[in-house]
Order: C-alpha cells, then structure tokens, then sequence
C-alpha cells in the first residue's frame, strides 16, 4: 500500500479536502498589548508539538494573563534551539535571546529572525517554514522603517514596530 504524501497532507491532495482535523491551531504571536509595547511579558515553553502537514515544530508557550486571573497558551513556531521550561520573553524591553519576541527596530543589523511580521500587529507572516529566516540588514530611525532580506533572497522595507522570534525556524525532525 502506498502512503499519503506531503502535498496531501498539507491539504492539496487527491481527497478534495485539506485534512485539517488534527492541525493544533493556529501558530502566531502574541496579540499586542500593553506589555509588550512598553515593556515585556514571560512565558514558559511548555511544550514542542508537532502539526501535521507543516515541517517546523509549534511551541506551547503559556503565560500570564495580564487583564484576567487566568493563564494565557499561545502558539508559536518553534525557534532552532528552544527547549520545553525555557522562558520566553515577548515586549520591546525584552533580551535578544534565541526564541525571545521583539521588534525588530530593537535589533542589531545582522540578527537572524523568523515569524516576522509584515506589517505591524499582524502576529508573524514571513519566514514560517522550517529551516527557514529573515535578517535584519539596516534601521532607518528617522522614518522609523527596517530592511530585511526574507528567506527568498529580495529585500523589504518594514516598520521597526514589527516583531519577529529571534533564531531561525526549527528544522522538520524526520521519524
């Protein structure tokens, strides 16, 4: 008996439907809040899944809700080398560490980035498949824009406001 490939997997297949029943959910980042606008908010990675039909890991990455007394799951796309109980900090404050959430006008030239935002608040667009990164190239401060080359080659110009996990997408760890 054959097996069911990836393109099916994915959802292009011979089925007519995407096969969506086992997906975990959508990979994004946190929504915009104060924290991390002015500050910075920490999570702890809870979890490494893996999603069917998608190559990189997801990350569980619970944190506190600052509104509410509840906690907070979010789903990130896991960076190459975060491990399950590491902290995670997302915000403007935040270290440059692998896994952390920042903006990137925050970031050094040269820092390697994924999950990108295109524009800002958007929860992360570029740089999404495994293995996959963006980086920064240069900072504008007086129009407030960055430039970074994406995982295709060209170069664009974003705003310094968009957030991105530093380090690059984690590889498909193959069975």
């Amino acid at each position: 008996m054959g097996r069911v490939i990836r393109g099916q997997r994915k959802g292009a297949g011979s089925v007519f439907r995407a096969h969506v029943k086992h997906r975990k959910g959508a990979a994004r980042l946190r929504a915009v809040d104060f924290a991390e606008r002015h500050g910075y908010i920490k999570g702890i990675v809870k979890d490494i899944i893996h999603d069917p039909g998608r190559g990189a890991p997801l990350a569980k990455v619970v944190f506190r809700d600052p509104y509410r007394f509840k906690k907070r799951t979010e789903l990130f796309i896991a960076a190459e080398g975060i491990h399950t109980g590491q902290f995670v900090y997302c915000g403007k404050k935040a270290q440059l560490n692998i896994g952390n959430v920042l903006p990137v006008g925050t970031m050094p030239e040269g820092t390697i980035v994924c999950c990108l935002e295109e524009k800002p608040g958007d929860r992360g667009k570029l740089a999404r498949a495994s293995g996959n990164y963006a980086t920064v190239i240069s900072h504008n401060p007086e129009t407030k824009k960055t430039r970074v080359k994406l995982p295709s080659g060209s170069k664009k110009v974003i705003s310094s406001a968009n957030r991105a996990v530093v380090g690059e997408c984690q590889r498909a760890v193959e069975p």
